[in-house]
């Protein structure tokens, strides 16, 4: 998929990363967080497309294999992508999270224990969807500045950034058991 940000918002964003500030890093303004905002539902977009032609690929039987004993499965690992999605993505940018995953550590685990690949499919697709219309329907100027988010003071580039690199994490990791089981990425064909 294309990726939408210009050149100008990037160097703009970069300059006000770069600019001395109070803080130790820069307090975007509305902006500058609705650039950041756009970059993330952007990089977000190509994340799930991955991830859809990754889990349509893999075989159904496929999705309870696990490269050893104490880690996730297949399926585990998308319905983990998919609980991100409901959780993790919306409350980095100040929005609420989804109420389908219980807050506790029981919960998570009873949401991605491993299940059919049309209920993976079915989470990862309604997911995303929940964290694309979660974080677009914030107004702009909720983005702004720092706010308290996962026990401290972040802006809204610090959680952005760490949301994709924790879903680039598991798309790694989830090209990497696909191709111990056999199957290439359809993008890599």
């Amino acid at each position: 998929m294309p990726r939408t940000a210009t050149a100008a918002t990037l160097l703009a964003l970069g300059a006000a990363l770069l600019a001395p500030a109070v803080h130790a890093q820069a307090v975007p303004d509305a902006a500058s967080a609705a650039a950041v905002r756009q970059q993330f539902l952007t990089d977000l977009d190509t994340l799930q497309a991955k991830f859809v032609a990754l889990a349509e690929a893999i075989p159904a039987e496929k999705y309870s294999w696990r490269p050893t004993t104490g880690v996730r499965s297949v399926g585990e690992v998308f319905k983990h992508v998919a609980s991100e999605y409901y959780t993790f993505a919306p409350v980095s940018f100040g929005a609420a999270r989804s109420p389908l995953i219980p807050r506790t550590k029981e919960g998570f685990a009873a949401f991605e224990a491993a299940s059919s690949k049309d209920e993976a499919l079915k989470q990862l697709r309604d997911g995303f969807a929940f964290a694309r219309q979660s974080i677009g329907s914030l107004d702009a100027a909720s983005l702004a500045g720092s706010k308290k988010i996962f026990g401290g003071d972040h802006t809204i580039i610090e959680t952005s950034s760490a949301v994709t690199d924790d879903l680039h994490e598991h798309l790694g990791q989830l090209i990497a058991y696909s191709r111990m089981i056999g199957v290439v990425p359809p993008w890599s064909k």
